[in-house]
């Protein structure tokens, strides 16, 4: 869901799961350069680490489904779990030698020092964000969708020119708020709440009309989590995607990325999708 300012998000339907696995996109002002096997082995990659001698892996908390399963990102289970410790394995890491921290996602994107080596919680590559820290290339295409009540008037009339009449609401400093504003650009202002299960709290007390999030993310929520509501529709792709975030100008993302284009090439990555991903992914889309 999430997060740019930041959010939540998707992969374009109309280029497919697989798209989404081989995708070469990358985060503009990510690390480049080449990345040798011996400047990527993991004796070499030691003197970039928080700490030596392990992979520091930081996300929020709680975390939810399809990303992290039973609010427990070290148990390898949701796709962006799974796609830690592939890296990780990338990286030469055993599981035992990854270790979680918590960052708050608002923190994540903040200048200053890290005490982790990346942060994996569907944060948003943007230009705004990326002054502060650096961002791996992309393990994830974005797009975002919309979840509203059942039977409301949303559900059915949702033209780019219905959608501006509806109250919305978004976590604070996410790209689904941003869309909202940008794409949408409705009447009334949207309403902005520190987390998003203040943002589902409004939606079931009808102090929102619609909230705003990645496509997974919208259909867990209306699948699973708030009863009587549904996801109306996704919207296009507007290039948006998850990178890796890391303390700026860390090297460690060289050979991150290389990790990364292997798992593309390979088809790791488009395996994780299909497993966790795949059942979300396959839904309508509508013009803001």
């Amino acid at each position: 869901m999430r997060r740019i300012l930041s959010a939540v998000a998707i992969v374009a339907v109309t280029a497919g799961i697989a798209a989404c696995g081989s995708s070469s996109s990358s985060s503009p002002g990510s690390g480049s350069g080449s990345a040798t096997t011996a400047s990527c082995s993991n004796s070499a990659i030691q003197k970039d680490l928080y700490q030596k001698g392990q992979l520091t892996v930081a996300t929020d908390k709680p975390v939810y489904p399809p990303w992290f399963e039973n609010n427990n990102p070290a148990n390898g289970q949701g796709y962006e779990s799974a796609v830690a410790y592939a890296i990780a394995k990338q990286l030469g890491f055993k599981p035992s030698q990854v270790k979680w921290a918590y960052e708050p996602f608002n923190a994540s994107y903040a200048p200053g020092p890290k005490k982790f080596d990346f942060d994996i919680n569907e944060i948003s590559y943007t230009p705004q964000r990326a002054t502060a820290v650096t961002f791996s290339s992309s393990y994830y295409d974005v797009q975002q969708a919309l979840v509203a009540l059942k039977n409301g008037p949303i559900s059915a009339k949702h033209t780019p020119a219905d959608l501006k009449a509806y109250i919305y609401g978004d976590q604070v400093g996410t790209t689904s708020l941003a869309f909202i504003t940008s794409e949408i650009q409705p009447t009334a202002q949207p309403k902005v709440f520190q987390t998003l299960n203040d943002v589902k709290s409004a939606l079931q007390t009808h102090q929102i009309d619609a909230l705003v999030t990645d496509t997974p993310t919208a259909q867990y929520i209306s699948s699973s989590e708030i009863p009587g509501t549904e996801m109306v529709a996704q919207f296009p792709s507007t290039g948006e995607h998850y990178g890796l975030l890391l303390a700026k100008g860390n090297p460690l993302v060289t050979c991150v990325n290389k990790a990364i284009a292997t798992l593309k090439s390979d088809g790791t990555l488009q395996q994780l999708q299909k497993k966790y991903l795949q059942t979300y992914l396959s839904v309508p889309t509508i013009q803001p």
